[in-house]
């Protein structure tokens, strides 16, 4: 991938799950999980208030074989909180004296899902609004092609998820270091481009927005949609999530 004689890294946005099997980028590739509604938001922000780590399951029956064993964890079902589970999906549930210096489990309906779907992929990151700048820069440091893969709703197409998306390619395009010849990428940085003005306003579009709505859910919208809220890169290797963030050096 030579471009002027600089080596220019790949942006390839996968806008469900059940696409991320036809992925055209092969080799060294981070992939960047996203499920702003409410997963990596959630995830996030549990690493900011000083979460040890989190064990992501994709099943109901993982989640509770690990409540069994003494886990804390956190579980919904179509954005419910489960009765065996100690919290549900929200960002808010995640306290510093709700999860700070502890180990966390973690089942949703879409986000851990998709993260199942893509674990052969050497890193994955979390993304979300709230952690774009640090996680821009770490994905500069770590100088390999990127995948966006976003959770969606029920391997649907997702709007808030697609939008992140366009605001990552962004950000990595702005560094100089990326390209991208990926039509979903195109059409993501499009509606980023769109809902940026004003991302409230614009979210109201989104289905997942309102079935929060439904649920007496949707006080984390706006916090969702806040920008740079966090300095965390949360990271799954071995079985867990971690932040590794902590090489970064924050900007002056």
């Amino acid at each position: 991938m030579e471009n002027s004689n600089e080596t220019k890294y790949g942006i390839e946005v996968c806008f469900s799950p059940k696409l991320f099997s036809n992925i055209l980028t092969q080799e060294d590739f981070v992939v960047v999980l996203v499920d702003i509604l409410r997963a990596t938001t959630s995830i996030c922000a549990a690493f900011q208030n000083g979460v040890k780590s989190i064990i992501p399951v994709a099943t109901l029956e993982e989640a509770k074989a690990l409540k069994a064993q003494g886990y804390l964890v956190a579980s919904e079902q179509d954005g419910k909180k489960l009765d065996f589970a100690d919290f549900g999906n929200s960002a808010f549930n995640f306290s510093r004296e709700n999860v700070g210096g502890k180990t966390l489990v973690y089942c949703t309906t879409n986000g851990t899902r998709a993260l199942a779907i893509a674990q052969g992929s050497e890193k994955i990151a979390m993304g979300s609004f709230i952690n774009l700048d640090v996680l821009t820069r770490w994905l500069i440091l770590e100088k390999k092609n990127v995948v966006v893969l976003c959770s969606g709703w029920k391997n649907k197409f997702c709007l808030e998820d697609a939008i992140f998306a366009g605001a990552i390619t962004e950000s990595l395009l702005a560094s100089g270091d990326f390209r991208t010849h990926c039509d979903s990428a195109a059409a993501a940085l499009d509606l980023w481009n769109t809902a940026k003005p004003n991302l409230l306003s614009y979210i109201e579009k989104a289905a997942h927005r309102h079935r929060l709505k439904r649920l007496g859910l949707d006080d984390i919208i706006p916090y969702s949609f806040t920008l740079n809220t966090a300095s965390v890169v949360p990271v799954f290797f071995n079985g867990e999530i971690r932040n590794d963030s902590k090489h970064l050096i924050p900007k002056s």
